[in-house]
């Protein structure tokens, strides 16, 4: 049976349908503007648009439908929660769209689609098909996190589950958004890592031109800096979450992620905080790019 899925962002929506669970074939992809700015019943519209036009190209109406948010559904009170896009914050967003859908919906944030479409489809399926836990990171302009377990999303009672994003690494990073201090964000998302740079230096330029600075053998000490700061402290953030969840593979996403010492010296770093003499877990680069989302949602209904 084709599952579909539909990965709701600031600015696009998109929607796919896969043949199977068991042959993920991609049979039609969609997007369309989210146009947040028109408010939050036109973007239930707008999902319900897509919908329509999937439905068009395929021939038939899904029997239910999994969608991928920007934030994450509160268990007790069914709505949604640290959404970047203000206007879904605390609505019965599930409720609604089931509504206006008129089918069943499961939900998931755009971390943990990220992880169970690279775990049922993606690099996973490549290096460790037997992997029984997967935990996926994304690391760009923010830090978050997917724990997917037997294939399937583990939500947590708080539905916060796999946020690691906002537990504490080290005072330095300073105040965070969502108001403590010394959150993983504050440290290691691209944002922060510029922030750092910017303030030893003096100088504002992209993650990408530092990470060009530290590679290409100019002596440019701030940048050796940030990057050494980078590898230290995910050595440090992943190393606990290691020792917490000791997955099977942990796959990294976001643009910090495309950062190759990662893999070099961030791996040796994890290696030091591991309460364990030996650390052999895979941590590898996605396979799925952008596709994981929407791919991750559908596969919430598999």
């Amino acid at each position: 049976m084709a599952i579909w899925g539909i990965d709701l962002g600031g600015t696009k929506i998109e929607g796919a349908v896969l043949e199977s669970a068991n042959l993920p074939d991609v049979l039609i992809r969609q997007r369309i503007s989210t146009e947040g700015d028109q408010g939050y019943e036109h973007v239930l519209g707008q999902i319900k648009k897509l919908v329509q036009i999937l439905e068009s190209e395929v021939g038939h109406y899904p029997e239910k439908i999994g969608i991928g948010t920007p934030g994450s559904t509160d268990p007790q009170t069914g709505l949604l929660k640290n959404c970047n896009s203000q206007h879904l914050n605390g609505r019965p967003f599930k409720d609604d769209i089931e509504k206006v859908l008129g089918i069943q919906v499961a939900l998931a944030n755009d971390a943990n689609c990220f992880a169970l479409a690279e775990a049922r489809m993606g690099i996973v399926q490549d290096i460790q098909p037997d992997a029984e836990v997967v935990f996926g990171v994304i690391m760009g302009t923010g830090v978050g996190g997917g724990l997917v377990v037997n294939g399937k999303v583990l939500n947590g009672r708080q539905g916060i589950g796999g946020e690691w994003g906002h537990s504490f690494l080290d005072e330095s990073g300073g105040e965070c958004y969502c108001g403590d201090v010394g959150c993983v964000e504050t440290i290691l998302s691209g944002p922060a890592l510029q922030r750092y740079y910017q303030s030893i230096s003096g100088v504002e330029i992209s993650l990408k031109e530092i990470y060009h600075r530290y590679n290409d053998g100019r002596s440019d000490d701030f940048a050796v800096k940030t990057m050494h700061r980078l590898t230290h402290f995910f050595g440090l953030g992943i190393g606990n979450l290691v020792n917490i969840i000791d997955p099977d593979v942990i796959v990294i996403g976001g643009g910090v992620g495309n950062i190759d010492l990662l893999y070099t010296d961030g791996l040796a770093e994890v290696r030091k905080h591991v309460f364990n003499p030996t650390f052999d877990t895979p941590i590898v680069k996605p396979k799925l790019g952008d596709s994981a989302g929407v791919f991750g949602a559908a596969f919430l209904v598999a």
